[in-house]
């Protein structure tokens, strides 16, 4: 194993994804740990979630990537308990003067006011409706949502204005807000894409360790779909050497449990998550360590990552174009090529607030 995961041992960190702290590329120094000299046994006990609270000043996230479905973003929580190893999300966290490793997934930070600022921002005289993403960068229905439901708090927001929100997760705790989600699908106001990386339950503990297994997000794939939301199944991502054997049985698996679209991002290194990767190769699967990466390379002109527009999420070459050649085949079979209808935007009002309300009584008395 290298020295990076060498940095913390696997007995601290069970059950996470990274097995090292290593600092963001922002960061002059490094953090290394190191014995204290004495000839006396430390105690090291597992690493546990920490939660911090921010109050954010604003919360919607305009994008401008030309290779995106969506134009705004929306994220209650920075960092993400799944701890999924390939997420390329991680490097988020380095903005923050925290490691995109270990830190990413434990030391996490909810965004209470959240609900509010949407209300505020979408109040704003110069506000244009569109569809509103939830979930593009970190999962918002990670653990610790079911104590704080942020998540739930801004779709009551959106719910209450009929404004379109799109939610991205792999997470099952989704199933409770079906009593919000329901009501807005049947207005034409949302969607749900699942992420399925495998079917195996052991890959899937070691690389998403956090997450739920992937039999129980097809069981939420059916769920949703039988509330009448429409759901996507998103192979993401595909990991070459690993899952990519996969695709067509998982495209299957989300067809029979109800999803009616369907998608696929193959798998992104950006910034440190490339170190990070390449060490959690070479602690789980060391014989497929090589293949993969020289894969990944063949994609990426030599890298690790492009991260050039409509290359990144895909990548290019004889590899890449086989994966997207066996998706479309799989998906026109199964009946998940199909275009999903576009959420709708014109029944968007501003959200009210108390004193709007007490003016409409005055208007009728």
């Amino acid at each position: 194993m290298s020295e990076l995961a060498n940095r913390v041992s696997r007995e601290i960190c069970r059950g996470r994804g990274a097995s090292s702290a290593q600092s963001g590329r922002f960061e002059k120094l490094a953090r290394v740990r190191e014995p204290d000299g004495w000839d006396i046994p430390e105690e090291q006990g597992v690493l546990r979630t920490e939660v911090t609270l921010e109050q954010p000043r604003s919360v919607i996230n305009y994008v401008r990537s030309p290779d995106l479905p969506f134009d705004r973003s929306l994220n209650p929580y920075r960092g993400c308990e799944h701890g999924c190893i390939y997420c390329f999300a991680r490097p988020s966290h380095a903005w923050l003067g925290l490691s995109p490793g270990l830190d990413f997934e434990t030391r996490l930070i909810a965004r209470p006011g959240a609900p509010e600022v949407l209300r505020r921002e979408l109040r704003a005289r110069g506000y244009r409706v569109a569809p509103l993403a939830i979930g593009t960068n970190t999962d918002p229905y990670q653990p610790i949502e079911r104590q704080h439901g942020i998540t739930r708090a801004c779709l009551q927001v959106l719910s209450e204005c009929d404004h379109p929100v799109a939610v991205t997760t792999k997470g099952t705790l989704i199933e409770r807000d079906i009593d919000i989600l329901a009501p807005m699908a049947a207005r034409g106001l949302a969607r749900v894409g699942i992420s399925v990386t495998t079917l195996d339950g052991d890959l899937s503990r070691r690389m998403e360790p956090r997450a739920p297994a992937p039999r129980r997000r097809l069981e939420t794939i059916r769920r949703l779909n039988q509330a009448g939301i429409p759901v996507r199944i998103m192979v993401s991502p595909v990991v070459p050497a690993l899952t990519d054997p996969e695709l067509e049985a998982i495209l299957e698996a989300g067809r029979d449990a109800g999803a009616e679209a369907a998608s696929w991002i193959m798998l992104r290194l950006p910034h440190e998550v490339s170190a990070l990767w390449r060490d959690w190769l070479d602690e789980h699967y060391p014989d497929r360590a090589a293949r993969v990466m020289a894969r990944l390379r063949e994609m990426h002109g030599g890298r690790d990552y492009d991260a050039a527009w409509h290359r990144r999420m895909r990548g290019d070459g004889p590899y890449a174009h086989l994966i997207a050649r066996r998706f479309e085949l799989a998906a026109r079979r199964l009946g998940l090529d199909r275009r999903t209808e576009a959420l709708r935007c014109d029944l968007f009002r501003p959200p009210a607030e108390p004193g709007d309300q007490l003016n409409l009584f005055a208007a009728h008395r």
